[in-house]
């Protein structure tokens, strides 16, 4: 009887040993795991996505141009500008809908503040003009022609080209930024220069000008 229980005790002290050891292998095991992941992943790798190319400076200025235009005439409120001189102010209601490349060139230059400080280099008794950056008639660059049914009578404002002004599309350009306004009916200009405007108040300090006033600056309304 002694003999049997002993075997029996050893026997379970052998299972425990086994039990013990199992368990300490299944920790080892975990924590292996744990702390030493056997998957390494590599470092990420990320495909160079190629910047978008310039658009050349023409044809970016030509959508800026066009988005404006669109933002506009979308805009159901008239648009007016007031030129500001030392004579007196000039207001002008813009044909945004009629010609709203010329309009929104003219509006772009205003927000820029371009105009404040040049002067008007040409009047004559039909016409005063300015905005040009060179002040005698030669700068400026140069924007599309519109051509609308509108006369130019008096008051009208129109942008100025010449014979010398590039052709684009089939037609002659105008300036970039020299405006004109007629101190009397123009029938001569019909059909040849964009008539973007016209004079609702200041005309006697359009009659006031003369060469080498400043425009103060122009507002938008």
């Amino acid at each position: 009887m002694k003999v049997q229980l002993t075997v029996l005790f050893l026997i379970l002290v052998a299972f425990g040993l086994i039990f013990v050891l199992t368990q300490k292998q299944s920790i080892s095991n975990i924590q292996s795991f744990v702390t030493e992941p056997t998957i390494s992943l590599p470092p990420d790798e990320f495909t160079a996505i190629p910047s978008p190319t310039p658009l050349p400076p023409e044809q970016q200025a030509f959508l800026e141009l066009q988005q404006t235009a669109q933002e506009l005439v979308q805009n159901q409120a008239s648009l007016s500008a007031i030129i500001k001189t030392l004579k007196g102010d000039i207001t002008i209601e813009l044909y945004k809908s009629e010609t709203p490349f010329a309009v929104a060139n003219f509006y772009q230059k205003v927000q820029e503040g371009f105009y404040s400080g040049l002067i008007f280099h040409r009047v004559e008794d039909w016409v005063i003009q300015g905005g040009d950056p060179l002040g005698d008639g030669s700068g400026g660059g140069t924007t599309p022609t519109e051509l609308t049914q509108k006369p130019f009578t008096l008051g009208s404002v129109g942008y100025a080209a010449s014979a010398q002004m590039p052709v684009r599309q089939g037609e002659r350009t105008s300036s970039g930024s020299q405006f004109f306004i007629v101190k009397q009916d123009a029938d001569h200009l019909n059909g040849q220069y964009t008539n973007f405007g016209q004079v609702v108040n200041g005309m006697e300090v359009v009659e006031e000008i003369q060469v080498g006033d400043k425009i103060l600056g122009i507002t938008i309304q």
